[in-house]
């Protein structure tokens, strides 16, 4: 009988987060990613909920509109400014700024577009305003161990350095 995901369960799993709209995928998990179901929660709660009850190669989708988690697109966070007022670390799209307010608040902010004379930062996270499906595939479920409990994840045993040697520079 096949071990069901529920809390102090190992899991891992692989997952794709996928526009609804588009069909474009976002981002995607290809190494598998471990974690004990119920000590932690490394994906959203309704995704978390999504997998209770599921077993080993089990594929599901879970359907979510992301206003839900992250609210409404702001447009006020975004700010389009001249590339000669922009540092040159922070004129590459993809780049993260971490930026504080006038009360110490802060917030990460991503660079969206560049061109010959504009850098596009926006502080909404990425998926604000969409509707994705994660396409999770479930590729282990087994117990626990009290370490990985106590952890939330597998342990994994440290490089044996005995017989390593110094390499002069």
């Amino acid at each position: 009988m096949k071990a069901i995901i529920e809390a102090n369960k190992y899991v891992e799993l692989t997952y794709k987060v996928i526009d609804r709209k588009t069909g474009q995928v976002l981002t995607m998990v290809e190494f598998p990613l471990g974690y004990v179901h119920g000590v932690n929660e490394i994906l959203s709660p309704r995704v978390m909920d999504a997998l209770e009850g599921k077993s080993e190669g089990d594929i599901i989708e879970v359907h979510i509109d992301c206003n839900d988690i992250y609210g409404p697109r702001d447009e006020a966070l975004v700010i389009v400014e001249a590339i000669a007022n922009v540092p040159e670390p922070y004129r590459e799209v993809g780049t993260a700024i971490l930026m504080e307010n006038d009360n110490g608040q802060t917030r990460s902010f991503l660079v969206t577009r560049v061109d010959t004379r504009t850098v596009t930062i926006d502080g909404n996270n990425p998926l604000c305003g969409r509707e994705v499906i994660f396409k999770l595939e479930i590729l282990l479920v087994r117990d626990a161990t009290d370490e990985e409990i106590r952890y939330g994840g597998k342990m994994e045993a440290a490089p044996d350095l005995n017989n390593c040697r110094a390499v002069p520079i």
